[in-house]
């Protein structure tokens, strides 16, 4: 596959990706972080990180609303509930082996 064929075939796969977590709007961050070590947040941090690195500014709110489908605020309030108290628990194992992970793989 030449290049840009795969940068085409990577970009339909990502906005694929996007339009499944903005259908799935029952799947919460915390329970995305616990199984896969990233969330929705992550994702519109990646997009924005992507964007200055090609020069397009873009801000946090502006990234999220990319990968959200939404404005955050509006997502918030419409879908996100409290995390349970296991929820939170999974989340301070999964955060430190995720921080472990990054930092034996040289990642900041």
């Amino acid at each position: 596959m030449d290049d840009i064929t795969r940068t085409n075939v990577e970009a339909a796969a990502f906005r694929r990706l996007l339009q499944h977590l903005q259908e799935r709007t029952d799947v919460q961050n915390i329970d995305m972080m616990n199984l896969t070590g990233f969330c929705r947040n992550c994702l519109s941090r990646w997009y924005a990180e992507a964007a200055g690195a090609h020069g397009v500014e873009m801000s946090k709110d502006d990234a999220r609303e990319a990968v959200y489908g939404m404005p955050f605020e509006v997502f918030k309030a419409r879908y996100q509930t409290e995390a349970s108290g296991d929820q939170k628990a999974a989340f301070d194992v999964a955060f430190r082996e995720n921080v472990a992970d990054r930092a034996k793989d040289g990642e900041s």
